[in-house]
């Protein structure tokens, strides 16, 4: 057993990832997903399950991640239920390096899994259309502020700030069903047009349904771990090189820009702690609920400057590829999805991607990767920075 130094902070590898069966999944329950998750990263990692001590864990269970750890037969010293949306798992993994490097704990799973379109087929449950009339949302549930209008809401402001043409906003969907479309896991792959995402129902303006993310059932993992564990590891490390996190508002009447995302904090402090610059980053995992977050984040994250994400992003000069898995508006959307960013970012560093594997300019792998989630109605932010080296 590796010893926990006390003099210094250990640097912290992801060492195992997996996905659990995905897309359409009506013969599972929540419970399942998580464990068969956790199983193949585990087996992914080529460490033995008495390795971990820690467990995060989110959105399943009255008691969270209580229950998830005695259905998968664990028993951690170590736990986080941190829940602040799409975020959730940003956050987890910076809690969980900060844990690791100080000693805290030597190897911490984050696991997750949701059966939202089963449930929602077998009449289990029905859509949500907010998070609730409690509190400060007591203020904009009574007229009809859902979820995705907050988003649309902002998306407008965007657009009106800035220029930002529906198109732009097209593109993304665009990109993200051919990048889907290379992805033999995605659950949507057939290509799609601007004039198709434009001419689908009106959701809220100004989304149509191909500006929101798709609903699936699906589930992932991934094993953080101390250095001392990685020569034991069945493949290469990917190190967490920095985090951060942020949380701007609930009501959007605390909202003080409808332009800048929590990421526009988070990120700084993430590239800021593990020493590199947005242009030193190869590929982009982002948070992309709805089209618009896509844009928005790019520039929050420092990519490119306020108001330019739309020209950025279908820009040819654009170095970082985004959502290579084809994201949350074609891949897989079981909820919160912030874990699959981590997964997808660690398989691109690795070489293992399913579908579209990034390669640089002399044909070498990506050398670093940039996971940014986003929770509520922009209401937090987890940023994590990536690297081989």
């Amino acid at each position: 057993m590796p010893t926990t130094p006390t003099d210094r902070r250990r640097r912290v590898a992801v060492v195992g990832i997996s996905l659990s069966d995905c897309g359409r999944v009506d013969d599972a329950t929540p419970y399942a997903l998580h464990a068969q998750a956790a199983r193949r990263a585990l087996a992914d990692s080529g460490l033995d399950r008495s390795v971990i001590d820690g467990l995060a864990s989110a959105g399943l269970g009255t008691l969270a991640p209580v229950e998830v750890a005695e259905y998968l037969g664990l028993r951690p010293r170590w736990v986080d239920s941190t829940s602040v949306g799409g975020a959730t798992w940003e956050v987890m993994a910076a809690h969980a390096a900060d844990a690791i490097a100080a000693g805290h704990a030597n190897a911490v799973l984050l696991v997750y899994g949701s059966t939202a379109r089963a449930d929602i087929r077998a009449r289990r449950r029905t859509g949500n259309l907010s998070f609730g009339a409690r509190g400060p949302l007591q203020f904009e549930v009574p007229y009809g502020h859902s979820l995705i209008a907050k988003y649309a809401m902002a998306a407008r402001r965007h657009m009106h700030e800035y220029g930002t043409t529906i198109e732009q906003l097209a593109g993304v969907a665009v990109e993200a069903r051919a990048h889907a479309a290379l992805n033999p896991e995605a659950m949507f792959r057939d290509p799609v047009t601007v004039d198709e995402v434009q001419g689908g129902p009106m959701i809220a303006d100004p989304f149509t349904r191909l500006h929101c993310c798709i609903r699936s059932d699906g589930g992932c993992a991934v094993l953080l771990a101390a250095e001392e564990y990685v020569p034991d590891t069945a493949k290469a490390p990917v190190w967490v090189l920095g985090t951060g996190e942020h949380v701007s508002h609930t009501a959007m009447s605390q909202w003080e820009d409808f332009t800048v995302s929590p990421a526009a904090v988070s990120g700084r402090l993430a590239f800021e702690r593990a020493g590199v610059r947005p242009a030193d980053v190869d590929v982009a995992e982002i948070y992309d609920a709805f089209t618009y977050m896509t844009l928005v984040t790019l520039e929050d994250l420092g990519f490119c400057a306020k108001g330019e994400g739309g020209p950025y992003f279908a820009g040819k000069d654009r170095r970082v590829t985004v959502n290579t898995d084809g994201g949350g508006l074609s891949a897989c959307h079981p909820g919160m999805r912030g874990l699959f960013l981590l997964v997808e970012a660690v398989r691109q560093l690795r070489g293992e991607a399913p579908g579209l594997q990034v390669r640089r300019a002399d044909g070498s792998l990506p050398e670093l990767a940039v996971a940014s989630g986003t929770g509520g109605w922009f209401c937090s932010s987890g940023t994590v920075v990536l690297g081989r080296g």
